[in-house]
């Protein structure tokens, strides 16, 4: 009954207290806000990011929302009336957590609720799994506002010492930023903090197979939280003039942070840590979108081995113009450790050359969605006609032969002048700029009809059909860059391979060769009216309005298909 008591109490207080209701409600619903406009353009609303969103809420309300009520009744002494109380004290102790997990409990339900009622998003797929996993989190989080509580001093200590965890969790712990996008020591690193174990355990329930697949996450929270509640226990504070720099026996705090190095150390161990792969279920081998068979790298092409990692690199003309970037001021592509990319591609005409798909494959797929009403027109070609030529009397004499039409500029593009390129320079495939999946990896299995209906909408798409064969090369590169520039997590990654097929399954491998030199080096040549048309490849994206950032990715990927043909990057 004590327990109940103090329940109501602490409850009824915090909705007196407008600090923290904003810590409880406001803060968590600003979150689901901004994940709502990163990634309005995913497929299914915020369904991929609902663990990162629950995580937010019960790392706020335990970084911030308990540490800050505690320390700051200490301060005003109501914790010393407490002690002085006939109630044990771990009833007010245990009381006052529950009354903390109530509430982000309700925060929790307020976000799944505006998630699927304001944005569409779809009911958890496994929602009791989702509350057991909800449960554990916030045990995990709450031992660790206790520490949080018993380390500081007054309110603003509790503040600093909480972005000194929060922020450090969002980035790197796997809680605003995706493990899969992280460096490779990011995502070892994260496997020490709880946020990582609290996004797994949370996503799987969401839009997953559910938690028999992440028991060793469930297992770090409760280690987590369990050393971090004694930790708590031991360094709990009554007084304010028990201050923490006197205050005996503070090497308990030793163990809050044994709880963190023995989990990531244990995660290490036993290969825990998967490096690069995402969360979620319902993968399917990448041969499902290429109908069965996926392109395998080997062979020549362009007079260059595939496979070749040490192609000699004159540091010529060519070379220094491409190394400053896509355009004036733009940014060059970021260096690569280690020289070679990880993970790039050599893909040759003959090992992507699998043609287009049957219409019964893709006889699932999703159809492309109608174009908006203000849809750009293609560019039009001024039409001037050329008068007959006549004699000085004015009578029409007939024309002579017509001498050969000069080659196109970019028909003249040698492979020395490729050669001279630096490929070792990009992105690497598996970064958050131009990414471009692995033939070796499994796709999410619940965005394989859309990138079914792009492969097969590509053959008659109006851009690609344009007659400047290079404009046309732009136009496919589009598809990919314009999904990198929105973030699309789901697709971005995935698109690159379906255009590359396309590009060297259809094309003469030598002219391709070289109008993807020619779009390296003029990256800022011809028209961008096929970046507006993404909804006739089932792509229901609106024009991207920054320009240079279009042609930026457009050039990234136009290099690394680039080296890809000519055998300077290899498919992993």
């Amino acid at each position: 009954m004590t327990v109940a008591v103090h329940l109501g109490v602490q409850i009824r207080l915090h909705f007196r207290n407008r600090m923290a209701l904003i810590y409880s409600y406001i803060f968590p619903t600003i979150f689901l806000v901004a994940f709502w406009v990163l990634y309005r353009h995913e497929t299914v609303p915020l369904v991929r990011h609902m663990g990162e969103l629950l995580t937010v809420t019960a790392l706020g309300g335990a970084c911030f929302g308990l540490p800050t009520s505690l320390v700051s009744e200490r301060e005003r002494g109501v914790w010393r009336r407490f002690r002085l109380a006939p109630v044990r004290t771990a009833t007010l102790v245990l009381a006052t957590l529950v009354a903390r997990y109530v509430l982000l409990l309700t925060a929790g339900v307020l976000q799944l609720a505006l998630a699927m009622g304001v944005f569409g998003m779809p009911a958890p797929q496994h929602p009791v799994e989702l509350f057991l996993a909800f449960t554990l989190v916030s045990f995990a989080f709450l031992g660790l506002g206790l520490v949080i509580a018993a380390l500081s001093d007054n309110v603003p200590a509790v503040q600093a010492l909480g972005q000194c965890i929060f922020l450090p969790m969002l980035v790197i712990g796997g809680v605003a930023v995706r493990i899969e996008t992280l460096p490779a020591w990011a995502q070892h690193v994260s496997a020490y903090f709880p946020g990582r174990y609290a996004v797994e355990s949370l996503q799987v329930t969401v839009a997953g197979d559910g938690l028999g697949g992440s028991l060793y996450a469930l297992f770090a929270l409760v280690a987590i939280g369990g050393a971090a509640f004694l930790a708590g226990s031991k360094l709990f504070r009554w007084d304010q003039q028990q201050r923490f720099a006197r205050l005996p026996g503070k090497g308990w705090v030793a163990a809050a942070v044994a709880g963190w190095v023995f989990v990531g150390g244990l995660a290490q161990a036993t290969g825990q840590v998967s490096v690069g792969v995402p969360l979620g279920s319902g993968a399917v081998p990448v041969s499902a979108l290429f109908g069965g068979s996926t392109p395998q790298s080997g062979g020549a092409v362009g007079g260059v081995p595939a496979g070749d990692s040490t192609p000699s690199t004159p540091a010529g003309a060519d070379s220094v113009a491409v190394a400053s970037g896509p355009g004036d001021g733009a940014p060059g592509p970021v260096t690569a450790e280690g020289g070679a990319v990880a993970g790039e591609p050599a893909v040759d005409s003959v090992a992507v050359g699998m043609g287009e798909p049957s219409p019964d494959e893709s006889a699932d797929a999703p159809r492309p969605p109608e174009p908006p009403e203000d849809t750009p027109q293609p560019p039009a070609e001024p039409v001037v006609a050329e008068a007959a030529p006549t004699d000085s009397a004015g009578t029409v004499v007939e024309a002579a032969s017509p001498a050969a039409a000069p080659p196109q500029p970019w028909a003249t593009v040698t492979m020395a002048q490729i050669d001279s390129l630096n490929f070792f320079s990009l992105p690497p495939d598996d970064g958050i700029v131009a990414p471009v999946a692995s033939y070796s990896e499994d796709l999410p299995g619940d965005v394989l009809p859309t990138l079914q209906c792009i492969r097969a909408m590509l053959p008659a798409w109006p851009p690609g059909q344009v007659d400047d064969p290079v404009q046309q090369v732009r136009n496919f590169l589009y598809i990919a860059a314009v999904p990198d520039m929105y973030q699309v997590e789901e697709l971005e990654r995935w698109i690159p391979l379906i255009v590359f097929q396309h590009l060297a399954a259809n094309r003469d491998p030598d002219e391709l060769m070289k109008e993807l030199y020619w779009i390296v080096m003029n990256p800022n040549d011809g028209d961008d009216w096929g970046a507006t048309q993404l909804h006739a490849v089932c792509l229901d994206m609106g024009a991207p309005a920054d320009v240079e950032t279009l042609r930026e990715r457009t050039w990234f990927y136009a290099y690394k298909l680039l080296g890809r043909l000519a055998g300077y990057l290899e498919q992993q």
